[in-house]
């Protein structure tokens, strides 16, 4: 029997429209596969880019900031950033935030004699200052071991006695978050889930730290500027801290290590803070853990003075917890070791000579800025 011409038609006809769905499924299948083709579908996040710049309003006293290329500074990455800065998601046992360590009352440094990180672990060294870090040049932290601020963000995060995570897990976390992918994928424009890695992180991260800059505002300032007088006090401290009374007042030998808009050389010295032998046998070898130089064993890296008054305690260890105590330590000329700084000497200052450096020391401070947003919790 010969079949109808319209059933064969038919056949052909769902035998076709099977092959184009079949087809039409496959691609849809791969097209759910993540880039390494293992099946997992691909997080779209879908929020466009921010590139509003972020704009620094720095003082005219100070030098421009250092702004890599690859990290161009925007709004959204600032204030990705600052949220970064201040969440303890980026602990271990979600505890520890940078801001733990950082804390604006003290002047983004920690006022705990070292500072404490997961499981109430001490470390061995006092939290610095970050304010004004962005213009810091040879190094961060007091050894130099970062090079950037870049550098010094990723760090923390996996130090076993800060805050001990793994970059790879947070990653997956900061991946999975209800709200972290679409701020990166403002700050950055990136396109999926996947596209959060530490990388990203660190530069948030920097971006902000470079947002931290003081006003440039303080009695000292404005006595520079000719806006006000020092009184006689603290213009002897001023003349005897850079060595300026022309052999009337004695020298306290302060301004050859802190000197210009910062206070700060951005070397690394040896203070005389602890004896040593030929072998330089410090407690802490300090910059020498950065350049395995061994005449870098126990210098570590000269401070600002800008708000000194209000980061106590002071040293790498933060063994003083005053600034007179400070002072009656260069006063005495330190202890010796083959390397310490020939400036180092015993300075014979009196009891209103040594107040005199202290009132100056207090010009130098300048807080209001603390009150800018930018230096605020966002989880607050």
């Amino acid at each position: 029997m010969v079949r109808p011409i319209s059933h064969s038609i038919s056949s052909r006809s769902i035998t076709q429209e099977a092959s184009i769905l079949c087809l039409i499924a496959g691609l849809f299948l791969l097209s759910c596969c993540g880039p390494d083709g293992n099946g997992e579908p691909e997080d779209i996040i879908g929020v466009a880019q921010d590139r509003t710049p972020y704009v620094l309003d720095v003082p005219d006293e100070f030098p421009e900031v250092k702004i890599p290329e690859d990290n161009p500074m925007t709004v959204a990455g600032v204030m990705l950033g600052r949220k970064l800065f201040h969440d303890p998601i980026l602990s271990v046992d979600n505890s520890i935030s940078c801001s733990s360590c950082h804390i604006p009352e003290s002047v983004m440094s920690d006022p705990r004699q070292v500072s404490i990180g997961v499981d109430d672990q001490a470390g061995t060294r006092q939290a610095m200052s970050i304010v004004n870090a962005g213009f810091f040049e040879n190094g961060l932290f007091w050894d130099g071991r970062a090079t950037s601020l870049e550098d010094l963000a990723l760090i923390p995060v996996e130090d076993p006695v800060e805050q001990a995570h793994s970059w790879d897990d947070l990653e997956l976390i900061l991946r999975n978050h209800s709200t972290y992918p679409e701020e990166f994928a403002r700050a950055f424009g990136i396109e999926t889930t996947d596209e959060i890695t530490r990388d990203l992180s660190v530069k948030a991260l920097a971006q902000y730290q470079r947002a931290l800059h003081s006003s440039a505002d303080s009695k000292f300032d404005r006595f520079v500027r000719n806006e006000t007088f020092l009184t006689d006090q603290e213009l002897d401290g001023f003349q005897m801290f850079f060595d300026a009374s022309f052999g009337t007042l004695k020298d306290a030998e302060c301004g050859h290590c802190h000197n210009g808009p910062f206070f700060t050389t951005n070397l690394y010295e040896n203070n005389g803070l602890d004896p040593a032998d030929r072998e330089l046998n410090f407690p802490d070898l300090g910059h020498f853990l950065s350049t395995g130089v061994h005449s870098d064993r126990g210098k570590f890296r000269v401070p600002t003075l800008r708000n000194i008054a209000h980061t106590a305690p002071y040293m790498h260890d933060g063994r003083f917890q005053t600034l007179e105590e400070v002072i009656d330590h260069y006063n005495s000329g330190g202890h010796f070791s083959p390397n310490v700084n020939p400036l180092m000497r015993p300075l014979g200052l009196d009891e209103d000579e040594k107040a005199a450096i202290l009132a100056f020391l207090h010009t130098l401070s300048d807080t209001s800025f603390l009150a800018q947003e930018i230096f605020q919790d966002p989880f607050e």
